[in-house]
């Protein structure tokens, strides 16, 4: 599973960061976990809202700080 948190390194993309890997763990998940800062790959992957959470190409969570529950959510219903 390859999981990216894209966000130009605000405090909101650095606790969506902490709570992916915090859910990754709970979940048992094999994941690839990447925090995408640069403005350029952000428009290359059509985001427009920072923090977003993409999860194998698809933006999952957008503009909020999702709990550690609410991504493992995401993470058992696209596993």
């Amino acid at each position: 599973m390859d999981i990216k948190v894209v966000g130009a390194g605000c405090d909101k993309c650095d606790r969506l960061y902490e709570n992916v890997l915090e859910a990754v763990k709970l979940t048992h998940v094999d994941a690839t976990v990447t925090k995408v800062e640069d403005l350029i790959e952000t428009v290359k992957l059509g985001v427009m809202t920072a923090p977003t959470l993409m999860i194998d190409g698809r933006q999952v969570i957008k503009g909020t700080v999702a709990s550690v529950k609410d991504i493992c959510r995401q993470i058992k219903k696209l596993k």
